[in-house]
């Protein structure tokens, strides 16, 4: 390129279970997000949304983001991060405030949902999210902007998201040695919920069920506003396991087996199909029933499904989620998944990929890329004028090829 060109970009890290992937958006004149580089790489080091190796996570997290970098011909010094894992909690809290002038401005705005945030928290606990669900003046209730009306008292409903600080300044610690620094943690199934959702999915009800590898992550709007989140720490790597353990086979293998051939229910299976499946310790592969294949995951799908039931009957939401619910994730494109969950369920079901985003979309045009995507229009939304990663073109473009064959980083 004759001139360096600077873009405003933004770049969102989803260090999952099973995988890294990192996405490098643009930011372009109408607010819309447009990809403009792709990286993916196998995620070692994490467990059920949690590090257990951080030497191994910051080489996953350093070959994906290389990979980002080289397809953008850019580089990047900071990016917005997922969080997920057991530890990660929710509560709604309601603050009150006297109105000054007697119409509501935005820094009225600001401090009532400072006085909904203003509950203990405790020394090991780190906010996350602080999430207006809806204002109230004086008896009037149920007001989503408030701004300009008149009034003498103002009330505001949040939802409140916290993690354990261990947790994550472990996360910011392994991107921390990868020369990069963290805009914000936004909780995954929060950012997969502004990839994969309309706004009447939001306004009629919907839960969004985000199933990756180790854990299963929820999140529930009411009313056009979020009313509970959840993670329950059992997912995909669960069925993994159980096809290497049930037909002896390496875990590699049964993951490939899983995305190439598994269905969810066993009906949808004919008997006489079947599949290759390798052995361990260089003994032939055999032949094996497909539909074989299915018994063995359909339980485990049934599990996974009533825990999601169960969460949702628990918070009392059951009769409030219209839209039904939306599976997105890796383990959510399964064959089956969604007929199984709309039997279980009895509401409508789908599928949930990224929803108006421009760009490079083949790459991204997938359920596994809901919360990455997410953690795009996220940041997107929230920008405001803030400054993005400014990326200068075709800088050092020969060096990082270089690097990137030699493993370098």
């Amino acid at each position: 390129m004759s001139k360096a060109a600077e873009r405003k970009l933004i770049v969102g890290l989803d260090i999952g279970t099973s995988m890294v992937k990192a996405v490098v958006g643009e930011v372009l004149e109408d607010g819309k997000i447009s990809v403009v580089g792709v990286g993916t790489h196998a995620s070692k080091g994490m467990d059920k949304g949690g590090v257990n190796d951080l030497n191994l996570v910051v080489q996953s997290v350093q070959r994906a983001v290389s990979e980002m970098e080289l397809m953008a011909d850019c580089r990047v010094s900071s990016v917005y991060m997922s969080i997920s894992g057991r530890h990660v909690q929710c509560q709604n809290e309601n603050g009150m405030i006297p109105i000054n002038n007697q119409e509501v401005t935005q820094e009225d705005v600001d401090n009532v949902i400072h006085a909904a945030r203003s509950v203990p928290i405790a020394a090991e606990r780190r906010l996350l999210h602080v999430l207006p669900q809806e204002f109230t003046i004086d008896v009037q209730e149920g007001i989503k902007n408030p701004i300009g009306m008149s009034g003498v008292r103002m009330e505001a409903d949040a939802h409140i998201i916290t993690c354990a600080d261990d947790m994550a300044k472990n996360l910011v610690k392994c991107i921390e040695r990868c020369e990069l620094s963290a805009d914000q943690l936004i909780f995954s199934a929060l950012a997969s919920s502004y990839a994969v959702l309309t706004d009447d999915e939001r306004e009629l009800g919907v839960c969004v069920v985000d199933i990756g590898g180790g854990t299963i992550d929820m999140v529930l709007y009411a009313d056009g506003a979020i009313r509970h989140t959840a993670v329950i720490p059992v997912a995909g790597n669960q069925i993994t396991s159980d096809i290497a353990k049930i037909f002896r086979t390496p875990i590699t293998n049964a993951e490939q087996i899983k995305v190439n051939h598994a269905c969810a229910l066993k009906d949808m299976v004919s008997m006489e199909d079947s599949i290759e499946v390798p052995s361990v310790g260089g003994r032939p592969a055999r032949r094996m029933s497909r539909h074989l294949l299915a018994e063995v995951i359909e339980p485990r799908y049934q599990e996974l499904f009533e825990l999601v039931h169960e969460e949702i009957r628990a918070c009392g939401l059951e009769d409030q989620i219209a839209a039904g619910i939306v599976l997105t994730g890796g383990s959510a494109k399964m064959e089956g998944a969604v007929e199984f969950a709309e039997e279980l369920f009895q509401m409508p079901v789908r599928v949930g990929q990224p929803l108006d985003i421009k760009g490079l979309t083949d790459y991204v045009d997938d359920a596994g890329f809901a919360t990455v995507v997410g953690l795009l229009k996220y940041a997107g939304q929230h920008l405001h004028g803030k400054s993005a990663n400014k990326a200068r073109q075709g800088e050092g473009m020969w060096t990082r090829i270089q690097s990137w064959f030699k493993g370098e980083f």
